[in-house]
């Protein structure tokens, strides 16, 4: 059963994959089940592939967190869960799952995890990884085009019509729940360690 429940949030491209593969290193993976909330965007294959496209995917709504909250407190209860697949390039959720196991630690990982409060009620320890916005429109447009298959234009157009407005709608203002701020992103390997002995600390109770 997760003994305890680590938020990880912060805009896209802001380096939380790098912080929270330093967490999953320094508790051991064996310890350690990892939930993404781009994993719960919702099931839209009702809808063409252009339109699917068109959809603004930086908004809460964007996502089924009611499962995710859900699949947290199976976790936490000692339960495994079953986790959906999502498809970024074709913006569509697959038939088949992944089954999760509960670990000793639980990462609960994305840009918008900390704006719903259900979830936020869950996690015991909330980490905010802040970076500047070009660093993160850089970022997020290399990931984009070399891993989800997306031309370095719709990339652009999707960054100004949708996720820098969702960022500071709701992303930016979620940074007051953190109880970790961890700025200049994952490589601050003094924030880093830090987060890290405390994390230790707790793990080891």
């Amino acid at each position: 059963m997760a003994s305890f429940v680590i938020g990880v949030a912060g805009g896209s491209g802001s380096g939380k994959t790098t912080v929270v593969r330093r967490i999953v290193d320094s508790l051991g993976p064996e310890q350690v089940t990892l939930l993404d909330h781009d994993r719960y965007y919702r099931d839209r294959n009702d809808l063409r592939l252009e339109e699917r496209a068109a959809l603004n995917y930086d908004h809460p709504d964007a996502l089924e967190t009611d499962l995710m909250v859900r699949h947290v407190r199976a976790l936490k209860a000692g339960e495994a869960v079953d986790v959906p697949q999502y498809d970024f390039t074709r913006h569509a959720r697959l038939a088949q799952t992944d089954t999760f196991q509960p670990r000793r630690a639980l990462i609960v990982e994305g840009i918008l995890v900390f704006t719903d409060a259900a979830l936020r009620d869950l996690m015991d320890i909330k980490v905010f990884v802040d970076t500047d916005s070009d660093t993160r429109f850089i970022r997020r447009l290399q990931r984009d085009v070399a891993e989800r298959g997306r031309t370095m234009e719709s990339v652009i157009d999707q960054y100004q019509s949708t996720v820098k407005p969702m960022h500071l709608e709701f992303v930016e203002p979620s940074k007051r729940y953190a109880d970790v701020l961890i700025p200049l992103g994952g490589h601050n390997t003094v924030a880093v360690d830090l987060l890290l002995t405390l994390l230790r600390s707790v793990a080891g109770r």
